[in-house]
This record gives structure tokens, C-alpha cells and sequence, in this order.
């Protein structure tokens, strides 16, 4: 059951904002065709006239012919900017996502230009592997020797506390050396064999993609946006 004082509360205010448009239009100039009602931040008619006020000039307003017909209306200040901004992002992302289709094509293109099969993707794989591979032989190589100037230098390091001698600084400072190096080259080695990891992942994309290109599948459209990342 409707709330009776609301509803004649309801019906005061439509009754009072009427007679205010009518009022408006009785006050209009004769030469005056329309009449301007501006709204507060959450969108109700606070008045009408002939024109907005200067303290709500930003706000929405719409636009009454003589008889009370809505002939035009404007947003608020504020949601205009928030609009245009909106349009903004929208146009810079479908200008960005332009820009990476046609990337996506000069890749392609690339692809397709640079290898006649994908046992030559497999091949060209391998051959960057295995220098990679060679360049961790000779770190290991090096790591032993630092393993070995180590143990040497911290045998030398025993045997004169044996003799109840100090260590020279120079002995200690060889085997800390020693120890330093080995640190370094094991971080070298274990980011050469990330490096051939991503060696591998990036031929694996490349082989799927040019697979994808020869059949001319859907895939080969366009390139999922996520593998440009």
C-alpha cells in the first residue's frame, strides 16, 4: 500500500515545478521560444529561465519549447569530460591495437620469407643452443679451477694453523678470491642455461606460428595479443 503523505509530497512537487515552468514561459520575452532548466549534481530540475545561472553553468540542463516539450538536452560539465576522456582511451586502443596488426604482419611476413620448412626453424634452434652450451663448457671449466685455487688455498690456510703460524694476507686474500669467482661463474652458468630455456620457448613460438601461417587457419588471422607480451 502506497505511503499516503509521500505520494501527496510527490504530487506537490510535480504541482510546484509545473506552475514554475509556467511561470517561466508567462515571464518569457515574447521574442524568447524556449526555456532552460538546469539540474543539481544527481539530476533534478532545481530551476528554469531564460538562462543558466553563473553558479551552475556546468551543470546538465535541458530545454523546454513554450508548451513544456523537451527539445534539447546537455550534460553536466563534468560528465563531458568523462566522456571525452572514455573516448579518448577508446580511440587510443583501437589505434594501438592498428599498430599491432600491422606489426604482426610485417612479422609474418618476415617469418615466412626466412624459412622454407620447419626443420630449418628446428636447425637454426639447435645451432644457437649449442653455442650457448659451448660458452657454459668453458665457464664450468673455469669454475673448476676456481674450485681448485679454493681448496688449495684453504689447505695452505690448515697447514700453517698446524704449524701455529698465521696466514699470510695474501693467502687469505686467494682463498676469498677463489671463493668469489665460484660464486660468480655458478650465477653465470645457471643464467646461460635460462638463456637457452628461452631459446627454446622462443622457437617453439616461432615453429607454431609459421605451422599456423601455412595452413592458413583461423590461428594465422591474427596473432593472439597474449604471445606479444
Amino acid at each position: 500500500m502506497l505511503d499516503k503523505p509521500r505520494v501527496l509530497f510527490a504530487a506537490a512537487l510535480a504541482i510546484a515545478l509545473a506552475a514554475l515552468i509556467a511561470g517561466t514561459a508567462l515571464a518569457q520575452p515574447k521574442g524568447s521560444s524556449t526555456i532552460i532548466c538546469w539540474k543539481d549534481q544527481s539530476g533534478k530540475v532545481i530551476g528554469c529561465g531564460d538562462r543558466v545561472p553563473p553558479e551552475y553553468e556546468g551543470s546538465a540542463t535541458k530545454e523546454l519549447d513554450r508548451r513544456g516539450v523537451t527539445r534539447r538536452t546537455t550534460d553536466s560539465a563534468e560528465e563531458q569530460a568523462r566522456r571525452a576522456a572514455q573516448d579518448a582511451a577508446l580511440a587510443k586502443q583501437k589505434e594501438e591495437e592498428k599498430k599491432r596488426l600491422a606489426e604482426q604482419r610485417r612479422l609474418d611476413s618476415a617469418l615466412l620469407n626466412t624459412y622454407a620448412n620447419e626443420k630449418e626453424i628446428d636447425q637454426r634452434r639447435d645451432r644457437e643452443v649449442r653455442v650457448m652450451e659451448a660458452q657454459i663448457t668453458q665457464l664450468r671449466v673455469l669454475h673448476t679451477n676456481a674450485v681448485t685455487r679454493h681448496k688449495d688455498a684453504l689447505s695452505r690456510i690448515e697447514r700453517a694453523a698446524q704449524a701455529r703460524k698465521p696466514a699470510s694476507d695474501v693467502l687469505k686474500d686467494e682463498a676469498t678470491q677463489a671463493e668469489a669467482d665460484m660464486t660468480k661463474l655458478e650465477q653465470s652458468i645457471a643464467s646461460k642455461n635460462k638463456e637457452i630455456e628461452g631459446i627454446r620457448a622462443r622457437y617453439t613460438q616461432t615453429k607454431q606460428r609459421y605451422m599456423a601461417l601455412q595452413s592458413g587457419g583461423a590461428q594465422a588471422a591474427a596473432a593472439p595479443a597474449a604471445a606479444k607480451k
